[in-house]
């Protein structure tokens, strides 16, 4: 299927992919206020336009208050949520960029000297251009008139214009921890087994109360919490694979489909029917 647009109805999400262009992925919201969003994190860079309303931003330990014209921005492995305010209606639209794409990308235009993804400190601004730019990319991967060259051409154009005005090329890279990261890499691997603290304790040679303190405060989530987020990563993949979703539940770790159910629309706002599309 080369092209996979959900859209169940006007306030259900709308999600895009196409085949030929498999490092990006977009989706739009256009009441925000039907969702609801748990904190999470993603695999992949994400890049997303508040088009009208104002909501909250969870971005680590920061929460913020954003509303149209505002572009919003997340690292890989960055935790963050953005949720409606008092009811009030808002919408928005998003990008989420493969992370070796943007790296070989940041790597192409000199902004990262190694193989490392170069982190964005911008959490988010109000930036006309690239907010302008966002909008006309995500217009531009819908249209199913458009070709695959313009439409992979249009998104090195504005991802470069993304490095140069928010990624100054000496932005540091964060301070390693790596035994809490030998801990977030045994979860990822293992996500899809049942997983003992022990377990996760041994593979990072840390006791358990360090761990437990120390993980939530690196990467803003417990290791359960990171977990879950992680078997909804390994569904998101298999979901994008035309696989059912009954059986996707049970493979990625979930103990029936009724809880993975209610994890996937925690983390994604949207059910894994209108994911899959």
């Amino acid at each position: 299927m080369k092209h996979s647009v959900a859209k169940d109805a006007d306030k259900a999400p709308r999600f895009w992919r196409d085949d030929a262009l498999p490092f990006i992925e977009a989706r739009s919201i256009a009441d925000g206020r039907e969702v609801c969003y748990s904190r999470h994190s993603h695999a992949h860079f994400s890049i997303g336009a508040i088009t009208a309303g104002h909501s909250t931003y969870i971005h680590e330990q920061s929460e913020f208050q954003v509303s149209a014209g505002t572009v919003v921005l997340m690292n890989p492995g960055d935790v963050h949520a953005c949720n409606p305010i008092d009811d009030q209606p808002w919408s928005y639209l998003m990008l989420y960029v493969e992370t070796p794409w943007l790296t070989d990308l940041q790597h192409q235009l000199g902004f990262s000297q190694d193989s490392a993804f170069r982190r964005f400190s911008t959490t988010h601004n109000r930036d006309l251009e690239l907010f302008t730019g966002l909008k006309s990319l995500y217009e531009i991967l819908v249209d199913q008139q458009q070709d695959v060259l313009y439409k992979h051409s249009a998104s090195v154009e504005f991802f470069t214009e993304v490095q140069q005005r928010l990624n100054p090329i000496d932005q540091p890279l964060r301070e390693p921890n790596f035994k809490l990261e030998r801990a977030a890499d045994y979860i990822r691997d293992n996500c899809t087994h049942p997983l003992k603290l022990e377990d996760i304790c041994e593979a990072a040679q840390l006791s358990p109360s360090y761990l437990i303190r120390a993980f939530k405060q690196h990467y803003g989530m417990t290791p359960h919490a990171f977990l879950v987020n992680r078997r909804i990563q390994f569904a998101q993949d298999r979901l994008r694979s035309g696989k059912l979703i009954a059986d996707v539940a049970l493979e990625a770790g979930f103990a029936d489909q009724a809880h993975f159910q209610r994890a996937f629309k925690q983390h994604l706002a949207a059910t894994p029917g209108q994911y899959r599309g």
